[in-house]
């Protein structure tokens, strides 16, 4: 069955920070903020303006039967130049986006696609493929000067589910197509692709396989490589189209390859991935420990049994409180259970007595179990956190995030170096104190995800230097605890030297191989994964 074209939001995006431009903290809120973190400057900011930035003229100009397609608009252009990370944001604040692509092209199918990296490849053109735009690893910017022009490939035409398979729950959807266009089209038919990243409402399908994304699900089929069951991508060399199977033992996965390729060895064009029934019945719950460790045994526990809880984040005291959650010293954790088939209130049951052995209380936020205060608390932070983020960096201030992953046995331990020695760089390097917050984002039976938030002062005119200074700092403690660089976030420019340290050396030289068999003229992302 055929789907169709959801309806684009004609709310305008930032083109300098997280989401819609309307959602921004006023000058008012960044400033009270700002009054609450020692260090930062005596007023915001001002909103950058395209219009103050000096974008030259293209560098290329594409031929006749491309041109409906290429946009060299200076606003366009500069919507393009970057992600949505801090460094991104203070960049842009500062009037310094770095490269701006000299083109922006919107192929409308997959024909378009091939057309263009003819193009591009047959004139020296660098091709940035670009999705929603939410990288916060410098995934969709250009570093460098090997190319004569850069075009930001922009897939977000190609936004259609073109075909659902009801009887067997996949879809065959285009990458372009962002979160919400994607649900909004599986609704009629019961299905969802139960994927749900914080950047949900802003990137796309596309984006998510190519960075091997990580979803809002703490436990189960998270990523998205589990949803994926067969893809199309173009490449320099050709179209690569894998077979649509529920599971095959043929070799190597010709779709691993691709999955978290991030653009280097080809656009991704349209995918079947695997849905699910949309859930009716839910149940909710949060509990509160003295000590952070103890609830760390509590989750662990939880994530050993078979319970699979859809929703198991646990934030330290300090998360606790960023998040409105609760103010106390408290660690929280946040419990969720879904399903479409059957109530879950008795495995919610089972998950908060195994919480209340560890010394977990109940009712965390002061709210009864199905709709417990402190559930609301957080989901209502999380989404509105980036925004936040973006009116702390007009105030000068640093104000980033990092995930991992490690094993049980390495997690404490890891926590506890991170905040000591990233806290402690910051101080040192800021004169001022530095906060440094975790919480629990996706749990395993083997290990967990550990998502860390720094709020420190900054250094006027010298933000984005400072951030990787404590990046810096911070990947070295990853290295040594033998952490994962990114657990959902991907690799990009930024976790580069992090994953040239992880990755084993006969891969990097089978990776190697692959982008100059695929892409002999280097043009695809260049800078990312490989060289």
């Amino acid at each position: 069955m055929a789907g169709t074209t959801a309806q684009p939001s004609s709310r305008p995006r930032s083109w300098w920070g997280w989401g819609y431009a309307d959602a921004h903290p006023d000058d008012a809120e960044c400033a009270a903020m700002g009054a609450l973190l020692p260090g930062t400057l005596p007023r915001p900011l001002p909103v950058p303006r395209v219009r103050d930035l000096r974008i030259g003229g293209p560098a290329a100009e594409p031929p006749a039967s491309l041109a409906h397609l290429v946009t060299a608009d200076p606003a366009v252009r500069a919507a393009h130049a970057m992600g949505k990370a801090y460094r991104d944001v203070v960049r842009a604040l500062r009037g310094r986006p770095g490269r701006i692509p000299d083109l922006v092209a919107h192929p409308a199918g997959e024909q378009d696609v091939v057309d263009l990296l003819d193009w591009a490849g047959s004139r020296r053109i660098a091709v940035v493929p670009y999705g929603g735009g939410s990288s916060v690893t410098g995934g969709v910017e250009y570093r460098g000067d090997a190319h004569d022009a850069v075009l930001s490939l922009d897939l977000t035409r190609m936004d259609r589910v073109l075909e659902v398979d009801a009887h067997g729950r996949a879809a065959r959807i285009q990458a372009g197509t962002p979160g919400p266009a994607l649900e909004q089209q599986l609704r009629p038919h019961g299905l969802t692709l139960r994927h749900f990243p914080q950047s949900f409402e802003f990137s796309t399908l596309g984006g998510w396989i190519a960075t091997r994304a990580g979803g809002h699900y703490a436990t189960g089929r998270t990523h998205i490589d589990d949803s994926v069951q067969s893809l199309r991508v173009v490449t320099p060399a050709g179209v690569s189209a894998s077979w649509r199977l529920p599971a095959s033992g043929a070799g190597p996965s010709p779709d691993r390859l691709f999955i978290g390729s991030e653009g280097t060895l080809g656009v991704i064009t349209e995918a079947w991935v695997r849905l699910v029934e949309r859930p009716r019945h839910k149940a909710s719950a949060s509990l509160a420990f003295t000590g952070f460790r103890a609830a760390l045994d509590a989750v662990r526990a939880i994530a050993q049994s078979d319970l699979r809880p859809a929703n198991c984040r646990l934030l330290d005291a300090g998360e606790a409180a960023l998040s409105g959650v609760r103010a106390d010293g408290s660690a929280v954790l946040v419990l969720g259970f879904e399903s479409a088939d059957a109530p879950v209130d008795g495995l919610l049951d089972r998950a908060v007595a195994l919480a209340r052995s560890h010394g977990g209380r109940p009712g965390a936020g002061g709210g009864g179990r199905a709709g417990d205060a402190a559930v609301a608390a957080w989901r209502s932070a999380f989404l509105r956190m980036p925004y936040l983020r973006d009116g702390l960096a007009r105030m000068g201030a640093v104000a980033e995030t990092f995930e991992t992953a490690a094993t049980w046995d390495a997690v404490p331990a890891l926590i506890d170096a991170v905040r000591s020695e990233v806290g402690a760089a910051a101080a040192k390097v800021t004169g001022y104190p530095a906060t440094v917050n975790c919480r629990l984002t996706h749990v395993y039976p083997d290990g967990a995800a550990p998502y860390f938030t720094v709020l420190a002062a900054g250094r006027p005119g010298d933000e984005a230097a400072l951030w990787d200074d404590l990046k810096a700092v911070a990947d070295e403690v990853l290295h040594r605890h033998r952490a994962t660089i990114t657990h959902h976030h991907a690799v990009g420019r930024d976790h580069r030297p992090g994953y040239d340290l992880q990755r084993p050396e006969p891969f990097a030289l089978a990776l190697r191989a692959v982008k100059s068999a695929l892409d002999p003229r280097g043009i695809l992302n260049p800078g990312v994964l490989v060289d």
